[in-house]
């Protein structure tokens, strides 16, 4: 849902002159520790984790421990642990032995006594406790959110998209490496509470001295750091088999015991979900670790294998339609858009956060996408137009690199109705649907840039796309199709624009559908009578003007 050395394609900082728009910001050292590739970072890759975490409802505290399974890259003797305030590392152990280690805001320093030696692996234990960041508006501010069911029974949620899983719990918090064996996950909470995390449970240890149970939740697949999470509550559990393209694919849900009623038959609308971006996208990228929906104290999010929902069983975005056009009432809105992150945040990541409208724009148009699936294409392209209401045009999709930095909100319908543009022009439904499923194909489980993505686009359509992205991700003006008539003539050209943007732009005159390729330099097209009736298609997303 919601969330490299230098720029990769093109600066941010361009001038007005250059069509590019210019957005600057203020970041700190902070900043630049969390979300670039640290020296501290980049000398050890990330093979595994395993999380034991001691819960407790009452003081609102963690307890736990993480052991860090890495490859040294290069030789190096200090390495980066993020973990933020006000939780604090109480000890780190390499070998048996304790190491040192100094703390600077949200990163802790660990040091190492020599050199590590290039090796196969090598692993730390982080001991680590305290009362965590208390998130106040789920899921867009982050932290662990403490509520209480409508049974008064404590229900207990992580969420932590763009400030960072290290709010909870210490790791590597940057997203170009994930632990390429997965997560172990050992979670304690009081006996009458379950937990349901990532992946499949594989054992509960009943802890009948302490009055606790611990749940062991395992992910083989690699996973991102912010789709790990912790749900705690009176859950109760049913699951049903979805026939995949892979095979059999196991679909849980755990809901809290007094919904299971209402969760029985909303949820039907997850295999729909399922079967449709399995066409869309290609095989549900974490088979081995399975589908879930979870019930959560708050709206939902994209967890990896573990899609947390609280849309109140019901259609719609907590019951309104967003698109305004009364379409977004035929479907739950939060067990289609979060399933569409499995494969668009969870399988293909972004490198920098700073592209994170991979994870949303590719989402978001999941929802059209699911749409004329099961619907139509006439109302999938009348829902994803309406979304356009909610866009601003406030700063430009693409965020800045290297300081932890999201992009516009606009990264969902504005990115929405671009890739909906394509489309148009690419005018090929089954090569657009080759282009998502060889997406997820040749990026499957991998993170990426936005140049990777504008690249593989551009190759497998055969177009030069370059002024389209630069238009639509780097600048804030939509262009404007501008035209006059003469008789049987129309001149037309596109103003508000990059200097290279060109598109084919589909128009009806008298009726009558043409395209019209379209660049910022005036041409004229001959109609073979006079022009009673000039028409743009509105699937595109542009403006027009008439002179």
């Amino acid at each position: 849902m919601k969330f490299f050395p230098l720029l990769l394609l093109f600066p941010l900082f361009l001038s007005a002159q250059n069509g590019l728009f210019e957005h600057k910001e203020n970041f700190t050292r902070q900043d630049s520790l969390r979300g670039s590739i640290t020296p501290e970072r980049e000398w050890w890759n990330l093979k595994h984790y395993e999380l034991s975490v001691e819960v407790f409802p009452k003081t609102k505290t963690i307890k736990g421990n993480n052991i860090i399974c890495f490859e040294v890259l290069k030789p190096a003797k200090k390495m980066q642990i993020d973990l933020q305030e006000p939780l604090r590392i109480t000890k780190v152990t390499h070998q048996k032995q304790e190491l040192n280690y100094t703390r600077e805001g949200n990163v802790y320093w660990i040091y190492f006594s020599k050199n590590l030696p290039i090796s196969l692996e090598e692993k730390i234990t982080v001991y680590y406790e305290g009362k965590p960041t208390e998130s106040r508006n789920p899921p867009w501010s982050g932290g662990i959110t403490w509520r209480k069911d409508e049974k008064g029974t404590n229900f207990i949620s992580s969420s932590n998209q763009g400030i960072g899983a290290s709010i909870w719990w210490p790791n590597k918090d940057h997203s170009y490496d994930e632990p390429e064996n997965g997560i172990d996950m050992h979670i304690t909470v009081p006996e009458h509470l379950t937990d349901v995390s990532n992946g499949r449970l594989i054992n509960t240890i009943h802890n009948k001295k302490a009055k606790t149970k611990t749940f062991h939740w395992q992910v083989t697949n690699p996973i991102n750091n912010y789709g790990v999470n912790i749900n705690i509550g009176n859950y109760t559990h049913f699951s049903e088999v979805f026939k995949g393209e892979k095979g059999n694919l196991d679909c849980n849900y755990w809901v809290l015991k007094h919904n299971l009623a209402k969760a029985k038959k909303q949820f039907k609308q997850a295999k729909m979900t399922l079967e449709a971006f399995e066409h869309w996208f290609g095989p549900y990228p974490f088979y081995e670790d399975s589908y879930k929906l979870v019930e959560a104290p708050y709206l939902g999010m994209e967890h990896q294998s573990s899609v947390t929902y609280g849309n109140k069983y019901q259609n719609g975005y907590l019951g309104s339609d967003l698109s305004g056009t009364g379409i977004g009432l035929k479907f739950d809105f939060i067990i289609v858009h979060e399933s569409g992150h499995e494969w668009f945040a969870n399988s293909i990541t972004n490198k920098d956060v700073a592209d994170m409208w991979i994870h949303e724009s590719f989402t978001a148009y999941s929802e059209s996408l699911f749409i004329d699936y099961h619907f139509s294409t006439e109302e999938a392209n009348k829902y994803v137009i309406g979304t356009r209401k909610s866009i601003k045009n406030d700063k430009p999709l693409i965020g800045q690199y290297n300081v932890n930095n999201e992009g516009s909100g606009d990264m969902y319908y504005k990115g929405a109705n671009m890739l909906h543009t394509l489309r148009q022009i690419i005018n090929n439904d089954m090569l657009w649907r080759e282009i998502l499923r060889g997406l997820n194909n040749d990026f499957y489980h991998q993170q990426v840039t936005t140049e990777q993505i504008e690249n593989y686009i551009s190759t497998n359509t055969k177009l030069d796309l370059s002024g389209f992205f630069d238009q639509y991700l780097r600048t804030i003006n939509i262009p404007v199709f501008e035209y006059q008539i003469k008789n049987k003539q129309v001149s037309f050209k596109f103003i508000n624009t990059v200097s290279n943007f060109c598109i084919p732009v589909k128009v009806w005159i008298n009726g009558q559908s043409t395209w019209l390729f379209t660049t910022t330099e005036s041409k004229t097209f001959d109609f073979n009578k006079s022009i009673k009736s000039f028409k743009i298609d509105r699937n595109l997303y542009i403006k027009s003007t008439k002179i």
